[in-house]
Formats: structure tokens, C-alpha cells, sequence
């Protein structure tokens, strides 16, 4: 397993180190052989159009496409890896579409904003921030889309 050497100049953000309007994009992440093989490994979706390059060919897409959650991890992941990031919370859920395939050997990025702010009624010290994303490829093609619900720590003493 390998570690993460990112080293980030910006401090991870409380829900109040947020605004409305906020933009990032994230580095850059290439789809793999061997990646799409570690997901099917992974998780033991092995259906051969994932898997099985001579079947792929057959389908619509003509070649091996990675899974769409896979797609959906990456742009997760590349969001933590972010220099806009938020100290840890709690994932509230997510809404995502597929757009177009990934292959391999795409370049992927996420470019997210935050649309929307409010404080938790229900947990003191937390605020809800929403994200929509968008995971694009080396064409600057947006191949997945969607939104990301996240309850994020206040800054202590800020509320």
C-alpha cells in the first residue's frame, strides 16, 4: 500500500472558513489497467466489460470501460487530495450520474464549488456544505457529475 506524500499550503477549513461561490480544482489522476483490476479485485465486480478487453470490444463503448463507482471513488478521493479541503466530517450522501465512460488511460480531475451553506439543526457545531462536482476528463469532457452532501465541524467558539 502506498502513502499519500501530499503536502498541502493550505490548512484544512471549518464550515466557517467556507463561502458560497468557492471553487477548486483538484490534481490530476490517470485511469489505469492495473487500477480498474485492483477495483474489480476490490469490490468483486468483475463483469467483463470492465475486465475482459476481447468482450469490451463488442460493446458499445469498444474497449474496457472502468465501473462507474470506480469513477465516482476518484473524484472523491481527488477532492481530499484538494488544496480546498475541509477538516473531517460526515458524508451526508451523494447524487451522481455517469456521463460519459471512463478508459483507461484517461486523466481525470474534479472541479466542485460550494452552492450551498447552512448550520446543522441537529448537531451543534456542525454545518452542512454542498458540492457539486464535476469529475472531468483530458478533453476537458465531463464524464461524471453530481453533488456531494457534507456536515463539516465548526470553527470552535464561532457559534
Amino acid at each position: 500500500m502506498s502513502s499519500n506524500n501530499n503536502r498541502f499550503s493550505t490548512p484544512e477549513r471549518y464550515w466557517d472558513d467556507a463561502s458560497e461561490g468557492d471553487v477548486c480544482l483538484s490534481p490530476t489522476y490517470e485511469v489505469t489497467e492495473a487500477r480498474i483490476n485492483a477495483y474489480a479485485e476490490l469490490t468483486g465486480d468483475f463483469t467483463p466489460v470492465h475486465v475482459d478487453e476481447e468482450y469490451a470490444k463488442t460493446t458499445p463503448f469498444g474497449t474496457r470501460v472502468a465501473h462507474g463507482l470506480l469513477g465516482l471513488s476518484i473524484a472523491d478521493g481527488l477532492k481530499t487530495q484538494s488544496e480546498y479541503r475541509f477538516v473531517p466530517g460526515m458524508s451526508l450522501g451523494w447524487t451522481w450520474d455517469f456521463v460519459l465512460p471512463i478508459k483507461i488511460g484517461d486523466v481525470l480531475r474534479v472541479r466542485f464549488s460550494v452552492t450551498g451553506m447552512r448550520a446543522s439543526n441537529s448537531r451543534p457545531g456542525w454545518g452542512i456544505v454542498i458540492l457539486p462536482s464535476e469529475l472531468i476528463n483530458q478533453h476537458d469532457e465531463v464524464v461524471h457529475r453530481g453533488e456531494h452532501r457534507l456536515m463539516v465541524p465548526r470553527r470552535p467558539g464561532a457559534f
